[in-house]
């Protein structure tokens, strides 16, 4: 299974962060990724706030503001730029995901989404970065966007790509 080893980096407030997350949720959005994939391992979760994912993302991306989810593989793509992860051993660390909190309850907000559905949304998201897929090609974001939307509907999660 994906299990999530969350953290909330020091300086972030702790508080809003049990209250958008359930107790044992990201334990299912793990079992419904690994349920979808077959891929199993570690994933760092840092439950941050925005100027900590605006640091990481001048850092390491070299854009001056926040943004929802950042992923950090621990691996690089395959030579065929094909997705990479574990597909057997639950102890392979998979990388780090950082998730802007005040970001995704104003995109929550907005969409009338509720924001445990954004935040599963978004770590399934990052989990899929993870692996090696991205949306900069048409074709690739069908096929990502699709994975996406199979995994939370596990979860009894609407599509995030169809109007409700």
């Amino acid at each position: 299974m994906i299990r999530f080893d969350s953290v909330i980096p020091e300086g972030c407030p702790d508080r809003p962060w049990h209250d958008a997350v359930p107790n044992l949720a990201l334990d299912a959005v793990g079992e419904a990724i690994t349920q979808e994939t077959g891929r199993t391992g570690i994933v760092a979760l840092a439950l941050a706030d925005d100027p900590f994912v605006a640091a990481l993302n001048r850092r390491f991306r070299g854009k001056d503001r926040t943004t929802n989810v950042l992923s950090f593989p621990s691996d690089p793509p395959d030579a065929s730029g094909g997705p990479v992860g574990s597909t057997g051993d639950e102890h392979s660390f998979l990388g780090d995901i950082a998730l802007a909190l005040e970001t995704i309850a104003a995109e929550s907000e907005q969409s009338g989404t509720p924001i445990f559905h954004h935040i599963a949304h978004l770590v399934v998201h990052g989990t899929l970065h993870l692996f090696g897929h991205d949306h900069m090609q048409d074709q690739d974001a069908e096929v990502m966007e699709s994975l996406e939307a199979r995994i939370l509907a596990r979860l009894g999660i609407p599509d995030p790509y169809i109007e409700q």
